[in-house]
């Protein structure tokens, strides 16, 4: 018989507890009081109980089982202050007051629902050439069997979100949905959908609340990439499912996309195909450098000539030339913005319907050839495909700054960094949110958000261009004047009258904001 309740599954045979689908260690005593408070969880069970059952009723302190008490919290995720599972009622004893589900041990590998044999597993699969998930159906462990209905709705919106991925291959709701009920090995699951990665969770219904728990998995390695906890009320149960299937896919696209970066850079190069040179390519895109923008562009052309419909090749290459025009790296600025445009513009022919390719060649055609009008609308179909994609958003804020709207970028910006909050391209949205708040007037906010990126890319000439002007613009001219040294180090052809052809500052009262700034801390006309 196996207990589950929250994300953990309780096995009293094999003497386990796992959490999240990880193994916890617990000691002997702190695993037999754990269970005894899970089997008599109808009632209160005192203190000398509990030292009966679990210390054959040996003199134990009050210390030593307090001390045993909080590893049992501890080990399920539960704590005296919450006490969501396991409740102290003064003077009487213990609780255990977590809703428990009870399965018996040969359900482990139960196939059931699909009517096939218990003891023979299913073929494995193949990878698909990109990467590719599962979503298991969330256990409902809320006690009520009318819950189950949101869980699997849950499931069903994150398939969804999660298919509008262009570069990741879902399997279908029907086959994931062939393991509802069954307490699953997730590399058996992988083998048997074929997949590289399985998102599973569970639901527990508590009062007037609903609580979501969701983690991702690496097939082969077991490693969990990602885990989180979503609560809200009942009465909010649609928009609870929508958040929750927002949250999860912009969460995990990020940790998909890096993991598969880091399998591509581990195979020799000789085996590279496309899509492992555009994966490389993003990960030196990441890094931001001039060395290493230089050999992205090499990885994208590579990716191109392997396979030369490749929208989201075209497109990062198309926005590596801007990346070196936006930072003065050009050595003949008007070929590579001519490529860079050529590139962009195939992008988006090849990938009408591929939020990447839309939003990186939408952005970089928009920034070579100073068309934000078309540029916006192109981001903005981005994210209609893909709501989750934060390149979609801060990109689409970079636009919007541009074109003079502040405010609509600065919540781009700030969409962009709660759905990924630990992107690599952090360092890039500090800056759009910086230069925005330069334009709104909020210079000090500006400076600190600038401040903020350069400490992520020291060598990115717009931010400590940013950096110089909000300095002087504060009356702290000596550090504004240190600031621009660095500027004319990283491009020396910098003048105050030159910036309209590297920034395309739509608005005459925001340049001149800059451009005053840029002027105060030293920069020659």
């Amino acid at each position: 018989m196996h207990f589950l309740f929250s994300d953990c599954v309780l096995d009293p045979e094999r003497r386990e507890l796992t959490r999240a689908s990880k193994a916890v260690g617990v000691g002997p005593q702190v695993f037999d009081l754990l269970l005894y408070l899970v089997q008599n969880r109808d009632h209160v069970v005192s203190k000398d109980h509990m030292i009966d059952a679990v210390w054959g009723g040996r003199i134990v302190s009050e210390s030593t089982l307090t001390s045993h008490i909080n590893a049992v919290r501890k080990a399920i995720g539960d704590s005296g202050e919450d006490q969501f599972l396991i409740r102290t009622v003064p003077r009487k004893g213990f609780r255990f007051v977590g809703e428990v589900t009870e399965a018996q041990a040969s359900e482990r590998f139960s196939t059931e629902a699909s009517g096939a044999a218990t003891d023979v597993p299913r073929p494995a699969l193949p990878l698909p050439s990109k990467p590719s998930i599962a979503v298991l159906p969330f256990q409902n462990l809320s006690g009520d069997p009318e819950q189950a209905y949101f869980a699997d709705g849950v499931v069903e919106e994150i398939i969804t979100a999660l298919s509008r991925v262009r570069w990741l291959f879902v399997i279908a709701r029907n086959s994931s949905f062939t393991y509802q009920g069954r307490v699953v090995d997730v590399k058996q699951v992988g083998q048997e959908l074929g997949v590289g990665y399985v998102l599973e969770g569970s639901l527990r219904k508590a009062g007037d609340r609903i609580r979501i728990t969701g983690q991702l998995i690496e097939v082969s390695t077991g490693a969990h990439l990602w885990a989180e906890r979503f609560e809200g009320q009942l009465e909010h149960i649609f928009e609870l499912q929508d958040e929750i299937a927002a949250g999860v896919v912009g969460a995990i696209a990020p940790q998909v996309e890096l993991a598969e970066i880091e399998r591509a850079k581990s195979k020799p190069t000789a085996s590279l195909n496309a899509y492992d040179c555009y994966l490389r390519g993003i990960a030196h895109t990441h890094r931001g450098t001039r060395e290493a923008i230089a050999e992205a562009l090499s990885l994208f052309r590579r990716s191109i000539e392997l396979d030369p419909e490749f929208a989201a090749a075209h497109a990062m290459a198309a926005w590596s030339y801007f990346w070196r025009k936006v930072n003065g790296w050009t050595e003949d600025s008007a070929r590579e913005i001519a490529e860079g445009e050529r590139l962009a513009r195939r992008a988006i022919e090849l990938g009408r319907d591929d939020a990447v390719a839309l939003t990186r060649g939408g952005h970089a055609l928009a920034h070579l050839t100073g068309d934000l009008d078309s540029g916006i609308a192109l981001l903005d179909r981005a994210v209609f495909l893909n709501p989750n994609l934060a390149s979609a958003w801060f990109l689409g804020g970079f636009l919007r700054t541009w074109h003079g709207e502040c405010e609509s970028a600065i919540e781009h910006f700030e969409r962009a960094m709660r759905l990924s909050p630990v992107d690599p391209e952090l360092y890039r949205m500090q800056a759009g949110i910086a230069m925005a708040h330069l334009f709104a007037g909020r210079i000090e906010t500006a400076s600190t958000w600038a401040e903020r990126s350069y400490g992520n890319l020291p060598s990115f000439l717009m931010v400590v261009a940013l950096i110089a002007a909000t300095r002087a613009l504060s009356g702290r001219h000596e550090d504004a004047k240190r600031a621009i040294e660095k500027v004319r180090k990283l491009d020396p052809a910098l003048r105050v009258s030159n910036l309209s052809a590297w920034l395309p500052i739509s608005r005459p009262e925001h340049f001149s904001i800059f451009a005053d700034g840029l002027r105060q801390a030293g920069l020659a006309e």
